[in-house]
């Protein structure tokens, strides 16, 4: 789905902005970290936010990673899932743990916080070169 180049780009980067949507319609977009992995953007959530209780209802989803100077990104729309257990949840973990110092500083186990799993659908990019 990605060219080489976007694929460079979604790796070196690791905030993106991930809009779910309110039981009324209204949009909920919120900085999250990431991590790209088999084709598919990971984000650590707890049960108790808006961003898990809007995909419960409606797992249509879009993440916007971008940068501004100089004025490049991708915008995805995706399908959402959440993983709390498994061998799944295990990889991302550990490559989350390692990645990030906030995860280091309050780890979690299988079912007590979920991964969101976006499966890309469609895509829009500009300024990658």
């Amino acid at each position: 789905m990605f060219t080489e180049k976007e694929l460079r780009f979604i790796q070196r980067l690791d905030l993106c902005r991930l809009a779910t949507v309110y039981p009324d319609c209204r949009p909920h977009v919120v900085p999250v970290n990431y991590v790209y992995l088999d084709g598919k953007f990971y984000i650590g959530v707890d049960w108790e936010s808006r961003k898990v209780r809007n995909i419960q209802r409606n797992n249509k989803v879009a993440l916007v990673i971008d940068l501004y100077k100089p004025n490049r990104g991708i915008l995805v729309e995706g399908e959402a899932e959440l993983i709390d257990r498994g061998e799944e949840f295990r990889r991302v973990y550990r490559i989350f743990y390692e990645k990030f110092t906030w995860v280091r500083a309050d780890p979690w186990d299988e079912g007590e916080a979920p991964f969101i799993a976006v499966k890309p659908v469609k895509k829009v990019s500009w300024g990658i070169k």
